[in-house]
């Protein structure tokens, strides 16, 4: 199950709003009573979502978070820029099939 935030920014940008401030535009906070997490205060331009609206966005959002960690997994094993551009200056074709193998070994959904 996608996080309510990933949820919300799916929605959002739907509706042609691409970055969302969850510190000022959207408020989350957790229900003490174990629910999770819910909308406390909105205060963008477009209508706050209906859960059936951000639940219509879940497929979308777990598919945003599994790209996400396959990102952060690449960029780990990418390294350094400067190691890399070093690299591509001695063996482009090296560097090429190095990066190739990472993307087939970590592909995103």
């Amino acid at each position: 199950m996608a996080n309510l935030s990933t949820k919300i920014k799916m929605y959002c940008d739907a509706n042609g709003v691409s970055e969302v401030d969850f510190t000022n535009d959207v408020i989350l906070q957790d229900d003490s009573d174990g629910n999770g997490a819910y909308i406390k205060e909105w205060n963008l331009d477009i209508a706050q979502p209906t859960d059936a609206q951000l639940s219509a966005q879940e497929s979308a959002a777990d598919t945003e978070e599994a790209n996400n960690e396959v990102r952060a997994t690449r960029k780990a094993a990418y390294g350094d820029i400067g190691d890399q551009l070093d690299e591509i200056y001695k063996d482009i074709d090296a560097w090429k099939s190095r990066i190739a193998k990472i993307k087939t070994d970590k592909p995103k959904e």
